[in-house]
């Protein structure tokens, strides 16, 4: 992902018109896939936060960097929280503006690689959110399979899920890839993506931060 012309200080957040139970903030990569999830949200639940390129690795920042970031303090701001780093003594017991923190980033090399830094911010800056079950991962479809023939389109979620599905048509079927969230139908990228009770998502764990870690920093 390029940030283009622009900067994080110019990224907008849109608010949900709630805040609390059942409200989330979702971040995702730039302006063009804001722009699309905004026009499929749920405005009274659900919030957006557009990242402008890749954030700054927090592990190995120290305490005093990660406060003057102007991404994490916008997370921090969004969430209702006095500053990007959270207190060691904080139990979780603070209210949040939202329950969830949703990273929906693109398929792609560049949307696996923020999805892990931001992982590692929760995780060494926010830990209670990670230990409450407040970060959530969506994964967005790579593909979309169309077999006229028996009237039937699926998405596939990797390669290997998509040669899959493949030959579960007897190999006669249209493959289209998106490019990104941006590159979805509307209707799709709410149903796969955006509605909590039909997008393929799930809580990000301690499992997930140790993959990443043994990745990037072996």
């Amino acid at each position: 992902m390029s940030p283009g012309r622009y900067s994080q200080s110019q990224a907008k957040f849109s608010d949900s018109q709630a805040h609390g139970a059942g409200c989330e903030l979702i971040l995702v990569e730039g302006d063009s896939a804001a722009r699309s999830v905004l026009a499929v949200r749920d405005a009274r639940t659900q919030a957006v936060l557009p990242l402008q390129g890749k954030p700054l690795n927090a592990w190995r920042a120290d305490a005093a960097k990660v406060r003057d970031n102007i991404l994490y303090k916008q997370i921090a701001e969004a969430l209702g929280l006095p500053d990007a780093v959270m207190d060691e003594a904080a139990d979780g017991s603070q209210s949040l503006h939202f329950e969830r923190v949703v990273l929906l980033f693109d398929p792609d090399a560049d949307g696996i690689h923020i999805t892990a830094l931001m992982l590692l911010y929760f995780a060494r800056w926010l830990p209670v959110l990670l230990e409450c079950g407040q970060v959530w991962i969506v994964r967005p479809p790579m593909f979309t399979l169309t077999n006229t023939a028996i009237d039937t389109v699926v998405q596939a979620y990797s390669p290997t899920h998509r040669d899959a599905l493949k030959r579960a048509m007897g190999g006669q079927a249209d493959c289209h890839r998106h490019l990104g969230l941006g590159s979805l139908p509307p209707e799709l990228l709410r149903r796969t993506c955006v509605d909590p009770r039909t997008r393929q998502s799930r809580c990000a764990g301690v499992e997930d931060v140790e993959a990443v870690l043994a990745t990037l920093m072996p």
